[in-house]
């Protein structure tokens, strides 16, 4: 084997060529589990935002619409797409976030508010896969008419 098909090979192994990779969390959740820190008390807080469902957490209405998480094969990551606004007493709520948040990375997409921080730690609930229906049952074989002998 030369040099240079070995080079190939090599490369094609280190990056993962032809292997099925799924690129990022991709297997949905019905919950969001989120932490949150009031900045004033220092009192940390285990919020579970069902996805599509208002929580508060002081003056923050928090609204998952998504969460999701790499499938068993991938390194662990999670994900959630917030809503986040602040209800101040006698005025309308106000928007104060609104994307993705990594549990990894938890300041790469922060909430930025003087009073309170919120990041995700994880998802719960996972959705099942609906199942692969079974395949189709083979056609039977009716016999036809015997060959003419001729």
């Amino acid at each position: 084997m030369s040099l240079r098909s070995l080079i190939a090979a090599g490369s094609l192994l280190a990056f993962g060529g032809g292997s099925a990779r799924a690129d990022g969390p991709v297997l949905p959740h019905l919950v969001a589990e989120l932490r949150g820190l009031d900045k004033i008390t220092a009192r940390a807080t285990t919020i579970r935002a069902p996805i599509g469902t208002e929580v508060e957490f002081g003056t923050l209405r928090i609204t998952a619409r998504a969460c999701l998480t790499t499938p068993p094969t991938e390194p662990p990551e999670s994900s959630a797409f917030l809503e986040i606004k602040v209800a101040e007493p006698g005025s309308e709520a106000k928007p104060a976030f609104n994307g993705w948040m990594f549990a990894s990375s938890p300041s790469l997409s922060a909430l930025e508010h003087p009073v309170y921080d919120v990041w995700v730690i994880g998802c719960a609930e996972p959705i099942e896969p609906e199942p692969e229906p079974p395949p189709p049952a083979p056609l039977p074989v009716v016999p036809g008419p015997a060959p003419a002998d001729g």
